[in-house]
């Protein structure tokens, strides 16, 4: 890791910073400040200052913790290494304490670890490392979780952290391309911090009159709400007499509201209602009731009032990492926030929002990672697969089904025939999808491009052979997509900063930057340039291209066509 390594803890008002440059698995002192967090925020500002070419790297714990203070002081920070993450890539999965992310750093078993200490009389007391951060044994102090141990021992605790970092990066130096994923995905908790504190832009009035035209206006009161609710019920049940009994919310009950219209469904997820659409008035009005129900129980009036702050920013929670293949996601709605709801998404006065979405970033992927030059050259153009239908003679949707069933591992059905084309065609691609699902099927794990550790037992205990096998195939295109995604991020974030922009969404292959009107165009080329830069360094210079939709927009629906 380049850059001296700066260790950080935070814990209530009091916080430490400890300095590498004594630091050893001896725990040497190395403090170089305890104080407030308000002495934390001069120092780490001062200190970034002070290293303009040579940024220090941040440790933590969680950068939920450590960086949260600082991320709202207005303190930029270039360079972290989250002990949490890099864990996550070590071991896979989403859940960690501190003694299992030290457990596995030292290479001890995990289940050997200490039970905690639960305060009652079965808690073993006066052993003779009871007070020792690192037991006789080598496992992590279990009491080293509870704030009061924390406080009173916040020195050693960010002196451990720089332990677990070297551990850490000597860990994953024996994976390919590990130690860089872990700062990438270091990075990636740095800016969920960000994105939690900045907020996305709403406008408010707009989504106010977006929730009253679907879903009716403000409840005055429960009464008024219960009479809102029986008015969206009533467009549905117009079109069935003598039916008015019907809960819409019991699908028991819609089953047989729809066999007695001649609709046979075996549930009623909208899917599977959609071709019936025309068959019966009633039948449009339950999808379209669908859709208002929704967002008046999910994303109405309670929704705005609770995550919608006073400065007009919609604000959630965002994680780094999924615990599956290592997607970014985020709470209060951010990920899933309805289509007719997006137009109440824009941009301050004088700024705009630059909208980028990666074009089949999946297939790209695989393309890198499974060095299949054929399929490489298919990502030469814009439209990987309309390439892909005339090079193995097929009709575009269908070249596209076959792909993403390659990766998806539906190897039956329509897609067969395609499938065996693929096999022909880009033998080492198929190869490499069915090596992981293999072993996958056999319960043994897979390792991403970037590193990300996928645990297969666990998952084959649970779904069963062929279905751990579908999801070891698809974790590591999509795992190693979404590596690629947050490297393109972090690169933009950088990018952008300069000119007054800032990230303030990322869904799945899609960013939104907020910036200055005045910087339009030089920020989107900035996005552009950032991902022509993440792709080759995150490729290592392989022969494939990476393509955006990027666009200057005011509102986020204006980025559909």
């Amino acid at each position: 890791m380049r850059g001296s390594l700066y260790a950080v803890a935070v814990q209530g008002d009091r916080a430490v910073c400890v300095s590498d440059a004594a630091s050893s698995d001896e725990m040497a002192d190395g403090t170089v400040m305890d104080g407030t967090v308000a002495d934390l925020i001069a120092f780490v500002a001062a200190t970034e200052r002070e290293h303009a070419t040579d940024a220090p790297r941040w440790v933590w714990w969680s950068a939920a913790e450590a960086a949260t203070p600082l991320v709202h002081a207005g303190v930029h920070l270039r360079r972290c290494w989250d002990l949490t993450e890099a864990h996550r890539l070590l071991a896979g999965g989403f859940d960690t304490d501190a003694e299992q992310i030290w457990a596995v750093a030292a290479e001890l078993d995990p289940a050997g670890r200490p039970a905690p200490v639960m305060g009652d009389l079965f808690d073993v007391r006066g052993t003779p490392d009871a007070d020792a951060a690192v037991r006789s044994d080598g496992y992590l102090n279990p009491s080293s979780s509870g704030p009061d141990w924390c406080l009173e021992n916040l020195p050693e605790l960010a002196r451990l952290a720089l332990v677990v970092a070297r551990r850490q990066e000597a860990l994953l130096s024996r994976r390919p391309r590990g130690v860089s994923t872990a700062t990438s995905e270091s990075g990636a908790a740095l800016l969920c911090v960000e994105l939690g504190e900045q907020g996305l832009p709403v406008d408010r009035v707009a989504l106010e009159e977006l929730i009253t035209a679907i879903a009716g206006p403000r409840p005055r009161d429960d009464q008024h709400a219960i009479q809102l609710r029986a008015a969206r019920d009533d467009l549905v049940l117009r079109h069935t007499p003598g039916r008015g009994t019907t809960d819409l919310r019991n699908p028991a009950h819609v089953r047989d509201l729809l066999r007695s219209l001649g609709v046979q469904v075996e549930d009623t997820r909208a899917w599977h209602l959609e071709p019936y659409r025309d068959v019966h008035p009633a039948v449009a009005a339950l999808l379209d009731w669908r859709k208002a129900e929704r967002i008046a129980t999910t994303y109405g009036w309670s929704w705005l009032d609770r995550f919608v702050g006073a400065d007009d920013r919609l604000r959630g929670t965002w994680t780094a990492c999924d615990g599956g293949a290592g997607r970014m996601t985020a709470g209060a709605g951010l990920h899933s926030l309805p289509t007719p709801l997006r137009p109440g998404v824009a941009a301050d006065r004088d700024h705009i929002l630059v909208r980028a979405d990666l074009g089949q970033v999946e297939p790209r992927v695989l393309a890198v990672v499974s060095g299949d030059p054929d399929f490489a050259a298919a990502t030469a153009e814009d439209d990987l697969y309309a390439t892909v239908a005339a090079q193995l003679n097929l009709d575009r949707p269908a070249a596209k089904i076959a792909v993403l069933a390659a990766m998806y591992g539906q190897t039956s059905g329509p897609a067969a025939d395609a499938l065996r084309r693929m096999e022909r065609t880009y033998p080492r691609a198929l190869r490499y999808l069915k090596d992981a699902a293999d072993r996958g099927e056999r319960g043994e794990p897979v390792v991403t491009y970037g590193g990300r550790f996928v645990p297969g037992r666990a998952a084959a205990d649970q779904l069963g052979r062929r279905a751990v096998g579908r999801f070891t195939r698809n974790a590591v295109v999509q795992g190693a997509a979404a590596e690629f995604f947050k490297a393109w991020a972090l690169t933009v974030r950088d990018a952008v900063r300069p000119l007054g922009g800032r990230i303030v969404l990322c869904l799945h292959d899609e960013l939104l930057v907020h910036a200055p009107a005045a910087y339009a165009q030089e920020t989107a080329r900035a996005v552009d340039d950032a991902l022509q830069a993440a792709a080759r360094r995150w490729s290592q210079g392989a022969p494939v291209r990476f393509v955006a939709d990027t666009r200057v927009i005011h509102r986020w629906s204006e980025a559909k066509d």
